[in-house]
């Protein structure tokens, strides 16, 4: 699909631009107010007119509506200037829907009906005739496939003819589905006998889907700006309890205060060093003058593992470090709801018995601050995910009271378990750079020959072939090493440094199979995409107007994109366009697992990703996701047949917030059968003309922010 830049119609943008109020208690009025005024007078300046010029105007008309004589004039039809219930301009051809009128047209419908069954069985009888030595099997097979495409048609009339129920708006979920997240349901996986943490698991096999739209909690509030939203959000939008807050295991989860209505996160604590002075150890530990320096010494990507509520990935994206936060999921209290509410990457991932969706080698480093896993346990196979996913020469920082010599050491247990870790990082290849109180650096070697140079039976094999997969989609563990055949295995301190690392040079593209001239104009393509959409939507979402606790809402535009997540991320141009147009945000780039897989190349450019199947639920909680992008999503699924489009909407829909935005692009009778569906969303749509001579559209969406009324 031609990814080239566009001449948005911009007439069409600015009969969508109109406020959007924040504030509001309940459902806003889309659409501009004004346009229904001037339709009003309108129609009562033009009444007289009408009457007088009937018999012109009906011979006028003729010629151009060929069944205008099928509908009854009526003076109190809408202006063809007036708005429908959606809040975009009616239908000029609507003239309203007398009792006569709709008689006819089930007569209509009817007989269309019957004329069709006629045709289809004359036509069918003619073709057996004329095709009679074709052989038996042939036949029987078109004739089969004739019978069902006419059995689709009456279907799709008959539905007509009745009021098809696909026009209806879905209906609202149970108030049970508030934080709910498919495919980790404790209670089902327990009941299917999964047990030894894999209830804990991601199970979507024979889950049924329910399409219907979450609503929000009661008193849910738009989040605040970036970066005020960092460090301060609504205690309504997620759920957690006090007992939650002061009960935490996690260092980062401590460094929180909770007030009535707003959770504040504070850089030092009372009880604890500051994250500053704990990220400024592990710099130091690693042999760096601070963390500002993590950079220079090739770390970009972080892969912070029980991330208690993100306060490490919020500090270190300040020196441009990107922390990726993954934990199991949990009811209440989630490390990731949280995370994501204070504008940090997360998703759900638990390290039980499935490889994380990431390829080998794509993290700089690891690190776990009293994340609840025993790494001891099932042999090792939890730090050899570990190593799998952490590129040549990165990092492993381990901090737990189980390492602290002066405490838990003493007990002879703990001391087992200790050794265990020290001496298996040592089998793998892991040279331990520094210890200091709760804390341990290890640091991957950079020399794929090490393996070999163990003793035989010294630690574990190196994985094979065909159990070395780069890019696993929740594949079980491996108990052996991965990534060394690849032609990735490049040492962090011989890359690129950020941001010169998201511009591949020839010979990194080569790897992953890229022609240069081709990355080139990927990137050209999607700077011109990003600026056209930047031109269409920064009236309504893009300002950049600073919002502080307890001030009142600015005059709009003031809506927050600051969590992006890219539903097709090609090679990451979307994401590298958006940080090179300067823009606050951070992208969840998801390649589908039908797509070519460049997710690998998108992890090497320094930017954070997963594979994922659009057919099943994202691993996340509701309401997390301000701006969803899907460029060529809609035609890949659709050569697949594996889902509903409503399936994919109802999914994007359960992760957008409230306010949030939808930009699709995709080939013409797609958009306009997505464009469709956005009415049983209740979703603002609007069609946009990319070129003249182009056979795409984008399509523009908007999610209502319907309030739920207290029980």
């Amino acid at each position: 699909m031609s990814r080239s830049g566009f001449g948005l119609d911009f007439s069409c943008y600015r009969k969508m631009s109109r406020p959007t109020h924040r504030g509001s208690p309940g459902i806003r009025i889309s659409g501009n107010s004004h346009g229904l005024w001037d339709s009003e007078i309108k129609d009562r300046t033009e009444k007289d007119d009408l009457e007088k010029s009937h018999s012109s105007d009906q011979s006028y008309l003729a010629p151009r509506f060929p069944f205008r004589f099928l509908f009854n004039d009526n003076n109190n039809s809408p202006s063809k200037y007036g708005v429908s219930e959606n809040g975009f301009a009616s239908d000029p051809f609507s003239t309203g829907t007398p009792r006569s009128r709709h008689n006819f047209m089930m007569l209509f419908l009817k007989l269309s009906l019957v004329v069709i069954v006629i045709c289809a069985l004359t036509g069918s009888f003619w073709w057996a005739i004329s095709i009679s030595t074709s052989s038996r099997s042939q036949l029987s097979h078109n004739f089969r496939k004739l019978q069902e495409q006419l059995v689709s048609d009456l279907w799709d009339i008959g539905e007509i003819s009745v009021g098809s129920p696909r026009s209806k708006e879905l209906e609202f979920c149970s108030q049970d589905a508030e934080n709910y997240v498919p495919c980790f349901n404790l209670s089902q996986n327990l009941a299917l006998g999964f047990a030894d943490g894999n209830e804990l698991d991601r199970h979507c096999e024979g889950r049924s889907r329910q399409n219907c739209l979450v609503l929000p909690p009661v008193n849910y509030r738009i989040p605040l700006r970036w970066p005020t939203g960092r460090d301060v959000i609504w205690v309504a939008n997620v759920k957690i309890t006090a007992q939650e807050v002061l009960s935490s295991g996690s260092m980062t989860k401590r460094m929180m205060m909770l007030d009535e209505e707003q959770i504040s996160f504070r850089s030092a604590s009372l009880m604890f060093d500051g994250v500053e002075d704990y990220s400024h150890q592990i710099a130091e530990m690693i042999g760096l003058r601070n963390e500002s320096n993590f950079i220079q010494a090739g770390v970009r990507t972080i892969l912070d593992i029980g991330c208690g509520y993100g306060s490490f990935g919020a500090h270190l994206s300040s020196k441009q470090l990107l922390t990726m936060c993954i934990a199991n999921y949990e009811a209440s209290g989630s490390q990731v709801q949280l995370t994501l509410e204070r504008g940090l990457p997360a998703m759900i991932g638990a390290f039980t018995s499935k490889q994380l969706p990431y390829p080998s080698l794509s993290f700089d480093m690891l690190h776990c601050a009293r994340c609840g896993i025993d790494w001891d346990q099932k042999d090792g196979i939890l730090l050899l995910e570990v190593d799998r996913v952490l590129k040549p020469g990165g990092y492993f920082v381990w901090t737990s009271p189980l390492t602290n010599p002066q405490r838990f050491l003493r007990n002879k247990e703990n001391q087992r378990r200790w050794n265990f870790v020290r001496d298996f990082a040592e089998k793998i290849c892991w040279e331990q750079l520094s210890q200091q109180d709760e804390t341990v650096v290890w640091k991957k070697t950079s020399k794929a020959s090490c393996y070999s140079s163990r003793k035989p039976g010294s630690g574990p094999s190196i994985c094979s072939k065909v159990h070395d997969v780069e890019s696993p989609y929740y594949l079980p563990l491996q108990a052996c090493i991965s990534g060394t055949r690849s032609h990735r295995w490049i040492p962090i301190e011989k890359r690129s440094t950020w941001p010169s690392r998201a511009n591949l040079n020839k010979k990194e593209l080569a790897i992953h199979g890229v022609d240069q001239e081709e990355f080139t104009e990927d990137t050209e393509d999607w700077k011109s995409a990003v600026r056209n959409y930047w031109s269409l939507l920064s009236p309504l979402i893009f300002s950049d107007h600073p919002k502080r606790p307890g001030d009142e809402d600015p005059s709009p535009p003031y809506n927050m994109v600051r969590n992006v997540l890219d539903m097709n991320a090609h090679f990451g141009g979307f994401n590298s366009a958006l940080l090179e147009k300067g823009k606050s945000v951070w992208v969840m780039n998801v390649v589908p697992t039908i797509a070519t897989n460049y997710l690998p190349m998108i992890l090497d450019r320094g930017f954070v990703g997963v594979l994922h199947n659009w057919c099943e639920a994202f691993p996340t909680y509701p309401r997390n996701y301000d701006l969803v992008h899907a460029a060529g999503l809609l035609s890949l699924e659709a050569d697949q047949h594996r889902c509903s489009m409503l399936d994919i909407f109802t999914e994007i829909d359960r992760i957008l917030r409230p306010e949030g935005w939808v930009i699709i692009r995709d080939e013409t009778h797609l958009i306009e059968a997505a464009r469709t569906l956005t009415t049983k969303l209740r979703w603002d749509a609007r069609v946009i003309e990319i070129e003249s001579s182009s056979d795409e559209r984008l399509l523009i969406c908007q999610k209502p922010f319907f309030k739920k009324q207290a029980s």
